[in-house]
């Protein structure tokens, strides 16, 4: 029970802000994981971008703050990769991943 009370009252406990942002946050994450089942066509390129923008300043932020406040890094870097799948997704769909085939010599 002291490790409960230890956690509760922790400078990242669920007390803080440091705890409620990055569960907040997985919303992102569990978004981004929905929409790999959706057809590519409907991947905003912009939006997409602006996400992985975003999480990636915020695992910078994430490292700096004091405490280092490692779940959010875990968060934002889980939307990342999410994001980046779907970046891909989209340019895959839009021709910009087409694999190019040896040109036959004569």
């Amino acid at each position: 029970m002291s490790a409960f009370r230890a956690f509760l009252n922790s400078p990242v406990g669920p007390k803080t802000t440091h705890f409620w942002g990055p569960i907040s946050n997985l919303g992102f994450v569990i978004a981004g994981m929905v929409d790999t089942q959706k057809p590519p066509e409907v991947i905003s390129r912009n939006m997409t971008a602006v996400m992985c923008v975003y999480s990636g300043l915020f695992m910078r932020f994430s490292w700096m703050v004091q405490p280092r406040n490692y779940l959010l890094i875990a968060i934002h870097a889980s939307n990342e990769s999410v994001q980046l799948y779907q970046l891909s997704r989209w340019a895959r769909a839009q021709g910009y991943l087409e694999k190019k085939e040896p040109e036959e010599q004569k």
